[in-house]
């Protein structure tokens, strides 16, 4: 089955630097097989909690996939509590398709639980994307890459971390490279995103809860060509 514009974006970023990807909440499994595809030199490990999609996808992947048996594992498990520090050499942890407020809690018990190791992150949550960038710059996470992608009329932050310090960037607040445009479509996407962005915040801050200073913060990104 062809990956949407999302999962496609998200393969595109992975390469032949780890040693274990990590595929979190892989539901069906489309985007551990796309990466099995490319054959690359790590294991991709397939980690969904719940029962019955894990057993459809292990036979699935027995099916089409027997060949690489020693490439792909599955889990029914909790991402939480993923085993990375029973393998050696360096982890990708893909968590897509769920909030930012969990995507976070999850990023913090994998950092809490394995201090040491080297772990890059590929993030895209569906929401709260706000609170994931406080959550990232509080571990003091690098940033590698962010991308702004647009599918079905719906617009998901790309964010790629990692615990390496060396040669990369800082977690922005409210991003910084999503909100360069190489054109007019871009320019069009980044915008309707931005604004929708704004009038969500607004829309928090009409009830209880005072978030005038995110407000502030997204009202002050300017878009930016990169020609």
């Amino acid at each position: 089955m062809k990956l949407g514009k999302r999962l496609s974006q998200i393969s595109d970023l992975v390469n032949n630097d780890y040693a274990h990807i990590w595929d979190c909440c892989c539901d069906h499994g489309l985007l551990g097989a796309s990466l099995l595809d490319k054959d690359l030199n790590a294991k991709v490990h397939f980690v969904d909690i719940v029962p019955h999609l894990i057993n459809e996808l292990g036979e699935k992947l027995t099916q089409f996939y027997a060949h690489k048996k020693a490439q792909w594992q599955t889990y029914c498990q909790d991402v939480a509590t993923l085993p990375l520090s029973q393998y050696s050499g360096k982890h990708l942890v893909i968590i897509a398709g769920v909030g930012g407020d969990l995507c976070s809690a999850f990023v913090q018990n994998i950092m809490r639980q394995n201090p040491n190791l080297s772990i890059d992150f590929i993030l895209c949550p569906v929401h709260h994307l706000y609170t994931l960038r406080q959550t990232l710059q509080s571990l003091e996470l690098t940033l590698k890459n962010e991308l702004l992608v647009n599918e079905k009329k719906r617009s998901y932050e790309l964010i790629h971390v990692s615990t390496n310090k060396i040669n990369s960037g800082s977690v922005h607040a409210v991003g910084e490279r999503i909100w360069r445009y190489k054109d007019k479509q871009e320019y069009e996407i980044a915008r309707h995103y931005l604004n929708k962005t704004i009038s969500h915040y607004q829309r928090i801050n009409q009830g209880s809860d005072d978030v005038s200073d995110i407000i502030s913060a997204y009202k002050s990104v300017q878009l930016k060509s990169v020609e």
